[in-house]
């Protein structure tokens, strides 16, 4: 059901002027324009009056009383849910006063005015019309003309009428966007279509960026009621209250640029909703300032590409409870929806955790997106085109899929001339920052998300493009050994290293979540990615179940179950790809990281011993459960007895 809009928070319009000046007919294009309920307030008259006029008698103010105070019911009533249109005579002063006691500060007055002979005329060519001459002129004589109205030419045609009034009257919009780039553009439309009222702003630069929000409502029919703007006070103003603005521009200095200029136009109690990419430390800064300011700041992330974000993103809000409860009507509407209709967009916790979320989900995808480059290249090595390596991934949709597994099929498939086009791209891939803010949370938080360093390390590498090519001549590394390995062996080998992804992933997560305490819930992460965002997945749905008895896939007998009965696939992909000198980079990271993880022993306690050398940093022993920490002088040659040194190490 498409949303009502409101022209501002809980207002109501009351539409005035004589017999036949069009009250009825402008009203009601004007609500279905605002796409707010229409009344015509004759119809509310008691069956006394409509005797009395049809008769030719004019009405009393006695006659009027109750009618009057009858459309001030009906005003009151709907200003508790909506807004609404109300057509009413209201000749007198006395009149408007009744019909607004008590809401008039939620009332605004259109006054259509024409003169005697224009309404006269209309009139004759009305069939069934009950106004006669003498009862016009009445009403012409009773008139008192209002001094707080918006007046309108009845010379205009009723579609002119409505658009005078709309660029006159000051409609307040429910939402506003800054900043019309691929993903600001799909936001407004996807808000548009729901029947949220937006306003738009584009910065202006001359000659470089020009009308942009202008010619973009242009563009698309759905944009029809939105307000465009590239003057940025304008766009507050036109904003109600509280203001509820989301900024789609560049993460970084951008940000900071923008909300500096957007606070003089500010009232306590807005919101700033930063849908951008943005560090998740800056959010929690911009945070803790605007607070300062009384302004509260939401940091959103948003995932879904262009596509998503007009179809329904997956979205991930940040900040202060109460301040998400405003917003979170407009964010829930415009999200994908999970497998039962529940949006796909769920409160993540306090400061700066919606983007912290949104960075690890970029980081999952980096290795999502590795793991698959990874396969295609042993596919490839095995002799498969472009074309068979998509047959081979349609095959392993009934138990493997995946957003990033669906497109990556599409993608092989396209061909340019006689080749496939993705044979022609320069192997160099790009980055954002996602993945190194990634990269750098997982090692300030003492984490082991291996994968992501590794994937994003493999993006670093293909840039290194000249001396690649130089060091493959060089070092004779591309041969032609075909891998001997199986198609089924390569799937569960990748089946197992998804599963080490996404348990780096959401152990990222949780050890956040602990640190910053945040409070994060597991489950209701992997619900809301499991439609709209790009790392979606059919494992992701079954997550959501696993995360309601467990914050650790390790400990789960399904994911342990998965991981022994794949981890013999993965070690003969791996071992085999190192002899023939294939790059797997992420495939060999997992099963790396899973030897690792697995090992009750490991050889750490060597390398504790060599910090305890040069640099005294101690040790625990292994027969001692106190947790007291000793140290070593190395250098003597006879056994020596270490030296207790209290229970903190560095």
């Amino acid at each position: 059901m498409k949303q009502a809009i409101h022209p501002s928070k809980h207002t109501v319009i009351f539409m005035m002027g004589v017999s036949g000046v069009g009250k009825s007919t402008i009203g009601a294009l004007l609500a279905k324009q605002l796409e707010v309920p229409f009344f015509d307030g004759d119809d509310y008259h008691s069956k006394a009056n409509i005797s009395k006029m049809s008769k030719g008698a004019p009405l009393t103010d006695l006659d009027r009383h109750d009618w009057l105070h009858a459309l001030n019911a009906l005003a009151t009533q709907q200003l508790k849910t909506n807004s609404c249109i109300i057509a009413c005579s209201a000749l007198k002063e006395s009149y408007r006063t009744i019909l607004e006691t008590a809401i008039e500060a939620s009332t605004k007055w259109i006054f259509l005015h024409g003169t005697f002979q224009q309404i006269k005329e209309r009139l004759q060519h009305r069939n069934h019309h009950f106004m006669t001459s003498d009862l016009l002129q009445s009403q012409f004589d009773t008139l008192e003309i209002p001094q707080n109205a918006l007046q309108i030419d009845i010379h205009l045609s009723p579609k002119e009428m409505v658009t005078e009034i709309q660029k006159s009257l000051p409609i307040k919009t429910q939402f506003g966007l800054i900043g019309l780039g691929v993903m600001g553009k799909s936001l407004s439309r996807n808000l548009a279509q729901k029947g949220v009222r937006i306003s738009m702003y584009n910065r202006h630069v001359t000659e470089v960026e020009e009308d942009i929000a202008i010619n973009f409502k242009k563009e698309f029919k759905e944009l029809a009621s939105a307000l465009p703007f590239d003057v940025l006070p304008d766009f507050v103003k036109s904003l109600e209250t509280p203001r509820k603005i989301m900024l789609m521009v560049n993460s970084g200095s951008a940000i900071d640029a923008v909300i500096e200029n957007l606070l003089p136009f500010l009232s306590q109690g807005d919101s700033i909703i930063d849908g951008g990419n943005s560090n998740y430390n800056k959010t929690k800064e911009r945070f803790d300032f605007l607070k300062s300011k009384g302004i509260h700041f939401i940091g959103v992330g948003v995932s879904g590409g262009e596509e998503g974000a007009l179809k329904g993103p997956s979205i991930m809000p940040g900040g202060d409870i109460k301040a998400y409860q405003q917003v979170q009507p407009f964010l829930e509407l415009i999200a994908a929806k999970d497998k039962n209709g529940a949006p796909c967009c769920s409160y993540i916790g306090n400061e700066g955790s919606g983007h912290f979320v949104k960075m690890i989900h970029n980081g999952i995808e980096y290795v999502e997106m590795q793991l698959l480059a990874d396969v295609c290249t042993v596919l490839k090595a095995k002799g498969n085109t472009s074309d068979q390596i998509a047959d081979i991934f349609e095959q392993w949709k009934p138990t493997t899929n995946s957003y990033l597994l669906e497109i990556t099929s599409t993608i092989l498939r396209k061909k340019e001339g006689d080749d496939w086009l993705v044979n022609k791209i320069m192997d160099t891939a790009g980055n954002k920052g996602t993945g190194n803010w990634a990269t750098i949370a997982t090692a300030e938080l003492g984490v082991p998300s291996t994968l992501i360093a590794s994937a994003l390390f493999a993006r670093y590498t293909s840039f290194y493009k000249a001396e690649r090519v130089a060091a493959s001549k060089q070092f004779n590394s591309e041969n032609i050994t075909v891998p001997k390995i199986s198609i089924e062996d390569l799937h569960n080998a990748y089946q197992f290293a998804r599963i080490i992804n996404h348990y780096q992933g959401f152990k990222l997560i949780q050890e956040a979540s602990e640190h910053f305490k945040w409070a994060l819930n597991l489950s209701e992460l992997a619900r809301i990615w499991t439609n709209g965002c790009i790392i979606r997945s059919d494992y992701m749905i079954e997550l959501v179940t696993t995360f309601k008895t467990t914050n650790n896939l390790f400990a789960h007998k399904n994911t342990i179950q998965a991981l022994k009965t794949r981890k013999s696939a993965i070690k003969k992909v791996v071992s085999e790809c190192v002899l023939i000198e294939l790059p797997i980079p992420s495939l060999s990271n997992a099963i790396h990281f899973f030897n690792n993880i697995t090992t009750a022993n490991s050889s750490a306690n060597l390398i504790q011993a060599q910090r305890d050398y040069f640099g005294a940093h101690t040790y625990q022993r292994k027969e001692d459960d106190t947790g007291q920490f000793y140290h070593t002088d190395w250098k003597l040659n006879e056994p020596e007895k270490p030296t207790a040194h209290g229970n903190t190490s560095n």
